[in-house]
């Protein structure tokens, strides 16, 4: 299963989240080599669109979604300022976790909150994209 992680600090240092992130993955030997860093598609003439990397992530089912919850918690808790993180998965479900909301949680919420992750990536795994409407974190 392939995944999208998208990390944003609000002044606009996408590529810095992007290249920050990335280094703190590899540090996980589960993940490493899985992780590859590609920048973001330009946007159809005319309109809007934003302009950075994302960080695609080649998943199987079980600890390896689990360790990718717990890397990016832990990666947000450890961030100065305002930054999110965005998790695409392949049915499109998104799922942003910001620095704000983990930074002063305790350790059992950070687990629990990892594990809710974790449970909406293992689900979006085993459920066809068409017709999915279940509960997400």
């Amino acid at each position: 299963m392939e995944v999208t992680l998208s990390p944003r600090d609000p002044d606009g240092g996408q590529v810095a989240a992007a290249s920050e992130l990335h280094r703190w993955l590899q540090r996980h030997p589960e993940l490493r080599g899985r992780l590859v860093r590609q920048p973001v598609p330009p946007p159809p003439p005319g309109t809007m669109g934003g302009s950075g990397e994302v960080l695609t992530l080649l998943l199987a089912p079980g600890g390896l979604t689990a360790a990718l919850a717990a890397a990016v918690v832990a990666w947000l808790q450890n961030r100065r300022g305002d930054q999110t993180v965005t998790i695409t998965l392949p049915d499109q479900t998104q799922i942003t976790v910001a620095s704000t909301k983990v930074r002063g949680l305790t350790a059992e919420a950070t687990g629990d909150l990892a594990q809710r992750i974790a449970a909406v990536i293992e689900e979006s795994g085993r459920t066809p994209a068409a017709g999915d409407s279940g509960e997400r974190v």
